[in-house]
């Protein structure tokens, strides 16, 4: 295919508290709730086209899939490789926190407990491969993990760039393959 789209999932109480959710399965909100039932409304509205949605299985991220799947009538596959890093010491700190954003810098650091940079992109730049080797459009629906990692694929990006990036709870975003 010669594209695909990018959703985060809907608000959690861990994003109003600042923390970090990594793998920790962490429910939305009902505002949550709300902006993925907006995000389905919405790609009906953009006339988004798509064949499926693949989703992160935490909850999360399944839960604004699910609303997204259940307005627009687009099939919905759980995809593991979607799931959030494991931020290992960082979960449940401050999202902001400068020892975390330095620790972000270090692309072979597990965080202790967790999952490194360079094993997350193995997993990400595999799943991109395989999407744009593939026959159907995607929707993909997951973490402000995911995309920055998603967004390193397509563009040069130094480790301050990297380290910030980001985009807001249900955001749709297009990465085109040319």
């Amino acid at each position: 295919m010669d594209h695909f789209y990018f959703v985060r999932h809907g608000e959690t109480i861990w994003n109003v508290e600042n923390k970090i959710c990594g793998a920790t399965d962490i429910a939305l909100t009902p505002k949550g709730h709300e902006q993925a039932i907006e995000t389905g409304k919405k790609i009906l509205e953009q006339g988004i086209k798509a064949d499926v949605i693949l989703t992160s299985p935490l909850s999360r991220a399944y839960d604004t899939a699910k609303h997204i799947a259940d307005i627009t009538g687009i099939p919905l596959e759980v995809e593991p490789r979607l799931t959030e890093q494991n931020f290992g010491i960082y979960e449940s700190t401050p999202r902001d926190g400068a020892v975390f954003h330095e620790a972000k810098k270090d692309m072979a650091s597990r965080f202790t407990t967790g999952e490194s940079m360079l094993q997350l992109a193995q997993r990400i730049y595999n799943l991109i491969d395989d999407i744009k080797a593939g026959d159907r459009i995607c929707i993909l629906v997951a973490h402000n993990g995911i995309v920055r990692m998603v967004e390193s694929y397509f563009r040069e990006m130094d480790n301050e760039e990297f380290s910030s990036c980001g985009i807001r709870n249900c955001e749709i975003k297009r990465y085109d393959f040319k």
